[in-house]
């Protein structure tokens, strides 16, 4: 018995007078592949996102999704601390002016530097010298590096000392220029590592700016001065 679904003009002319049904529809197999292949590559919103866009979109989520949620930003928390245990640098190291372009300017794509521009006989400088050694220890993907000011700026002031300067991709992100706007003469190393946090030179797991209590407690201060008066 001939098969009513092979394709020959018989058929075709049997299929016309309403003899034979309508030849059914086989699916090519290369193209059942490729819409398998294609459901396999469909990935869950939240597959794509990092940490902080999924927290931000908690709320779009339902029930069913929060687990994998939960995982997937277990997940992005493990491979994040992975890369901040990268070794890349690690220390804090002396430059000299010369070498400023190839060392700041020019230092490899997507990586923050940080420049401190300083005098040994300012004991400022001294003090984040000894804080940036140690966040340079801490955080070794950002690049931490010192040069004396003067061998690399001719007749800079001391009074804009200690200096510094945040870099990323050769652009300028972030500045701190003298004693007053790096932080005091008793500028702690936490508070250090939130300043430089804050215009994006690290990732640090402090919650809140160490210094928050200082400046509550000053403005509190201030507040009741004036309502005595």
């Amino acid at each position: 018995m001939q098969d009513p679904n092979e394709d020959t003009e018989w058929n075709d002319i049997l299929r016309d007078f309403g003899i034979l049904p309508p030849k059914e529809e086989v699916k090519d197999e290369m193209e059942e592949m490729v819409l398998r292949l294609q459901k396999e590559a469909e990935v869950k919103p939240y597959e794509r996102m990092n940490l902080e866009q999924l927290k931000e979109a908690e709320d779009d989520f339902g029930e069913e999704d929060m687990k994998a949620v939960e995982m997937y930003r277990k997940q992005r928390l493990k491979e994040l601390k992975s890369l901040w245990k990268t070794q890349r640098y690690g220390e804090l190291r002396e430059i000299s002016g010369e070498q400023y372009v190839k060392e700041v300017t020019n230092a490899p794509k997507d990586v923050w530097v940080v420049i401190h521009l300083y005098q040994s006989s300012i004991p400022m400088c001294s003090l984040v010298n000894r804080h940036l050694s140690l966040l340079a220890q801490k955080f070794p993907e950002t690049k931490f590096v010192k040069a004396v000011a003067s061998s690399c700026i001719e007749n800079y002031h001391d009074s804009c000392l200690p200096t510094l300067f945040v870099y990323e991709n050769g652009q300028i992100k972030g500045k701190f220029l003298g004693v007053t706007e790096c932080g005091g003469t008793k500028l702690t190393v936490e508070e250090l590592e939130w300043k430089l946090a804050e215009v994006g030179a690290l990732r640090t797991d402090l919650e809140e700016n160490p210094k928050k209590d200082v400046v509550d407690m000053m403005t509190s201060s201030i507040r009741n001065a004036s309502i005595r008066d």
